[in-house]
């Protein structure tokens, strides 16, 4: 299993799950095909999916798990990925999406109980030895801590891998700095 953990769905994340949600209502599909439908069209859509294949593809997960590219996570293979986010649901800070500054987690006690207290709860259920790749410092800030904490299960963690959104102009050398050290820790996943 590849859990992809994210801060918060954004904006256009959002809108991909009510816009797929209304086309399984109209459709008359049930339920749990339609949450289905909504979580495939809407984990990490947009660019930041583009980015993110491209960025798994470059640190070798399409050949750890066997497949032709790492896109094949958000199609055909689906069922090897687990998408998540630290605040399960869509944060927006002065009409923006959340980037995890401002405010800082641990100043809202509100985004501290979805980091600190639901996630942990969501993420004790992931069977082990997984491949985990919390995206962005932000989010390895609140694995860290769990950690410390002693609340995270023992994984393979993929620390160091860029947030792959378009605002993230250094996600390219970020990638490459990183990129030995991303390799290790994915080969020794594979390796199991």
């Amino acid at each position: 299993m590849i859990v992809i953990v994210g801060i918060t769905p954004g904006w256009k994340q959002m809108k991909m799950a009510f816009q797929q949600f209304v086309k399984g209502l109209a459709n008359l599909d049930n339920i749990e095909k339609i949450l289905q439908d909504v979580k495939k069209a809407a984990s990490f859509s947009g660019t930041i999916r583009s980015n993110l294949i491209h960025m798994l593809d470059e640190c070798g997960v399409h050949e750890a798990i066997h497949v032709k590219s790492s896109s094949s996570l958000f199609e055909e293979h689906r069922q090897l990925l687990h998408t998540t986010s630290i605040i399960k649901y869509p944060v927006f800070y002065q009409g923006k999406n959340y980037t995890g500054h401002h405010p800082i987690i641990s100043h809202s006690s509100l985004l501290t109980t979805y980091a600190y207290h639901i996630f942990p709860q969501e993420f004790s259920q992931i069977e082990q030895p997984a491949l985990i790749i919390p995206l962005g410092k932000t989010v390895e800030h609140v694995f860290d801590k769990l950690n410390r904490e002693g609340k995270l299960p023992e994984h393979f963690y993929l620390y160091g891998f860029p947030h792959p959104s378009g605002a993230n102009g250094h996600r390219k050398k970020q990638l490459l700095l990183q990129k030995e050290s991303l390799l290790s820790t994915i080969s020794a996943w594979a390796g199991r």
